[in-house]
């Protein structure tokens, strides 16, 4: 059937379409736990104004990264150390995570100033993309696909850390779960480097990150009682009556 349609006189506009619409898929996918690592270390800023700033000038600057890549991606990929410092890289932020003090409150980097976290998101967004960009080269070798998949994809990733910024505050397990989920990544661009036969096939990668944000958004924070408005205003009444 694809073959009869991709055949016919409007071949050309029918495949870049369903090609495009795979990569637009295939970038949401594999956002998610990228978004999540970005909004993690976004968040270390406590500040909204300036979290929304780190992700616009950080996302910017990882759009033109990641752009970079994809046009040298096929020089890129025949250098294995490109792989390993993605790989390196994102074991270094789940390893720090996991490892920090209880009482700086897990995060894996206490910012001192925005123009420190804007590298991290940019350094991030690059090391997922090593694994997203070589699945996109695999899918279609039409590099304006490419490029317009991985906009379409940047842009949903920075709507998407933006969402997950406000969900760290509501639910207990979100941000292991994402650090977990990085975790995954790292370990699966470490093994593309020492044994490729190993590498977990896509579908397993998506399914046990899957379970892992399921678990992740299975609990919300127990938000205090005190901030309930019937607990103020029946303490607004006491004082008053008193």
């Amino acid at each position: 059937m694809l073959d009869q349609i991709f055949n016919s006189p409007f071949n050309i506009g029918i495949e870049t379409l369903f090609l495009l619409i795979v990569l637009v898929a295939m970038e949401a996918v594999l956002s998610a736990d990228n978004a999540i690592a970005l909004a993690a270390l976004t968040q270390t800023l406590q500040n909204p104004a300036l979290e929304r700033r780190a992700l616009n000038i950080g996302l910017g600057l990882a759009y033109v990264l990641r752009m970079l890549l994809i046009a040298s991606a096929t020089w890129i990929i025949q250098f294995w150390q490109f792989e390993l410092a993605g790989a390196l890289y994102l074991l270094w932020l789940a390893w720090q995570y996991f490892t920090i003090e209880p009482s700086n409150s897990r995060n894996p980097t206490q910012a001192r100033s925005l123009w420190q976290i804007i590298p991290l998101l940019a350094l991030t967004d690059l090391a997922f993309s090593l694994d997203s960009v070589t699945t996109a080269i695999a899918i279609s070798q039409e590099l304006w696909l490419i490029i317009l998949g991985g906009t379409i994809g940047v842009i949903a990733l920075r709507f998407l850390a933006g969402l997950f910024i406000h969900w760290l505050e509501e639910f207990t397990h979100l941000e292991d779960a994402g650090y977990l989920a990085v975790a995954l990544v790292g370990l699966r661009l470490l093994l593309r480097v020492v044994s490729p036969d190993l590498v977990p096939p896509e579908w397993a990668m998506v399914s046990l990150i899957g379970l892992l944000f399921a678990w992740g958004f299975s609990r919300r924070i127990q938000k205090p009682l005190q901030n309930s408005p019937e607990i103020r205003e029946t303490a607004i009444e006491s004082l008053q009556k008193s």
